[in-house]
């Protein structure tokens, strides 16, 4: 599979990236099947580019972003990071490549330690990878504070004192401490207000362009996914249905479910919501443990057919040479 930036040099690969949780009964804790929270991607992040990944709440966004940052190991696949193969290196090798990639969590709350002081958080990946001195490390924390719009005054705190977008910009400072290539922001903006969501956005949008970062941005919200990428894949189920350029998916969306999804977003003019026809999805997401066999979609897709339930459709590019657009949909054309 190619994408539209074959010029642009590949930071991340992923190939046929699978994790499946095993599910154990009994006494003796025999597995009895597995769930296939991430069942076969294959994917591409190019250097100082936003990959957005989308889809329903359990779909396997999060997990995908933790195996390539190597904090679940996968059942099967490999991710690679400027060509070396992640999931083959010693802990102590991948301890020296995590300077080079981050996570942003989704929970403010959650992510940092109570105990510590926000300037022991934020130096905290200084201090683990040995950078520096106690005189440099205070004097870049202070820094990266500053560059999240934190006062650098504020390092003694805890946080406990911060509200949930202070909380979150500490977060973003800790995850560019140690001078990261990629950072997987993992739905970094779902636990924050809606008027404290704009101004993250637009932190993490001028981080990128100020450090040349390369994101891999998860998120349900496909009105935050648009403006921060610049590729879109669409996951459903463990497997990405739908991958192309941001204006190629959004304007013409080619898969049964991105279109289901994207017509859940409403239009702010009364009339144009009015007139607009809805593609509404129906039932539930199946259990990944028993996913529906070929196209995972079709139980409830409204262009399935007999094909649907019998043969599982191609990865297809039917986009432009210089502009791929790609799909895994019998019926799209």
């Amino acid at each position: 599979m190619s994408d539209s930036n074959d010029a642009t040099k590949k930071l991340i690969e992923v190939r046929g990236l699978k994790k499946h949780f095993p599910i154990r009964r009994g006494l003796a804790r025999r597995q009895i099947g597995a769930v296939k929270a991430v069942d076969g991607l294959d994917f591409a992040i190019y250097e100082g580019e936003t990959l957005g990944l989308v889809g329903e709440s359990g779909c396997g966004k999060s997990t995908t972003g933790r195996l390539i940052l190597q904090l679940l190991h996968p059942t099967a696949g490999e991710v690679l990071l400027n060509g070396r193969n992640l999931t083959t290196l010693s802990p102590t090798e991948l301890r020296q490549t995590r300077r080079d990639m981050q996570i942003i969590f989704q929970d403010p709350y959650a992510s940092l330690n109570p105990r510590m002081t926000i300037g022991e958080i934020v130096g905290e990946p200084l201090r683990v990878h040995d950078v520096g001195n106690a005189v440099s490390r205070k004097n870049r924390v202070a820094e990266l504070l500053n560059m999240v719009g934190l006062d650098s005054r504020f390092d003694g705190r805890y946080p406990h004192e911060f509200s949930g977008g202070q909380r979150q910009r500490v977060g973003i400072a800790r995850a560019l401490a140690s001078n990261p290539r990629f950072i997987v922001a993992d739905e970094p903006m779902s636990a924050l207000d809606v008027s404290i969501q704009a101004q993250i956005v637009n932190l993490l949008d001028d981080l990128k362009r100020q450090l040349g970062l390369t994101y891999l941005f998860i998120s349900h919200d496909l009105s935050m996914v648009r403006y921060l990428s610049d590729r879109v894949a669409v996951m459903y189920l463990g497997q990405i249905v739908e991958m192309g350029g941001r204006s190629a998916v959004y304007e013409r969306p080619l898969h049964p479910y991105t279109q289901g999804l994207l017509a859940a977003i409403p239009v702010p003019d009364p009339d144009k919501e009015a007139r607009r026809q809805h593609a509404i999805l129906q039932g539930d997401v199946p259990n990944p443990a028993n996913p529906p066999q070929a196209c995972r979609f079709h139980p409830r897709c409204p262009l399935a057919t007999e094909l649907c339930q019998q043969e599982t459709p191609v990865f297809r590019n039917l986009g432009d040479p210089d502009a791929a657009h790609w799909v895994a949909c019998h019926h799209a054309q």
